[in-house]
């Protein structure tokens, strides 16, 4: 196993995440992550070259409609129901004091 990442890389990260480690954690994230670290080294022997591109392992399309224009309801349809309405608008109680 390399050892890319050092005590002092975990604990400077540590001291910007203001976490508090006793030594012997220290030794055990540094062997942790440089495990981590080596795994992902290990993907880079992978041939890839016929391997295309994606931003998503699956294929993501768009569940949304377009958008259509339809008739509108005319100002009388809107406030047909409404509770209570105002000069061709709806009338809600007020809700900022002051």
């Amino acid at each position: 196993m390399s050892q890319i990442i050092s005590k002092e890389d975990v604990k400077h990260i540590a001291k910007l995440a203001r976490l508090k480690f006793e030594e012997d954690e220290v030794e055990k994230f540094t062997t942790e992550l440089n495990k981590i670290l080596d795994y992902i080294h290990k993907l880079n022997e992978l041939d890839t070259e016929e391997v295309e591109p994606t931003s998503h392992v699956l294929d993501i399309t768009n569940v949304f409609r377009e958008d259509e224009v339809k008739d509108s309801l005319t100002n009388e349809e809107a406030l047909k129901n409404a509770p209570d309405k105002d000069y061709g608008h709806f009338k809600v109680p007020r809700v900022i004091e002051g």
